[in-house]
């Protein structure tokens, strides 16, 4: 199992836009690190049991925004674990607190074009289903969320090849290890 006290921090957490892989690095990183796992998105879903689409439908934004920073402040408070965040949730300045004490945080650069081709065909996403020009609405929601991204511990770019971003965060993490 990896050593978090070498980073002085008790869990790492993923973060960027939707389509930026952070489930799927999470999950990777983690069993490479022999830590924990989770989804923030997929444990709203379990203790809602509501899929986060239907949440938007049936109750908005703001009531989903709630039931994030419950859930994810109770998370990023967890000891020995990757936490991959939801999108939007550093928009949240107690997410963003709590991140800041207890997290090693890794920001999922993925360049405009890349998302608009990963999720052209989702239907998943509350905030680009309603949308004529997904483009501009991505390019909008990372305008807003951008200041908050770059201020993470690491920073990545994940528009090619997952395994050579994992073996930058890798060598990232190794550089704690002396």
């Amino acid at each position: 199992m990896y050593d978090l006290t070498k980073i002085k921090k008790r869990n790492i957490c993923i973060m960027g836009l939707m389509g930026s892989g952070k489930s799927i690095i999470g999950k990777d990183l983690s069993k490479h690190l022999k830590l924990k796992f989770y989804d923030t998105d997929k444990e709203i879903e379990l203790k809602t049991k509501k899929s986060i689409s239907t949440i938007f439908e049936e109750k908005g934004e703001s009531y989903f925004r709630n039931i994030e920073e419950q859930i994810c402040t109770e998370l990023l408070t967890e000891d020995n674990c990757v936490i991959s965040l939801g999108g939007g949730s550093i928009i949240n300045r107690e997410i963003r607190k709590v991140i800041k004490r207890n997290s090693f945080s890794i920001y999922l650069h993925v360049t405009l074009n890349n998302l608009v081709n990963r999720l052209k065909s989702s239907n998943k996403r509350p905030l680009l289903n309603k949308t004529f020009n997904r483009s501009k609405t991505l390019e909008n929601i990372y305008k807003d969320r951008r200041k908050f991204y770059e201020k993470a511990d690491f920073i990545v770019n994940n528009n090619d090849n997952k395994f050579n971003t994992l073996e930058i965060i890798k060598s990232e993490l190794r550089l704690y290890e002396n």
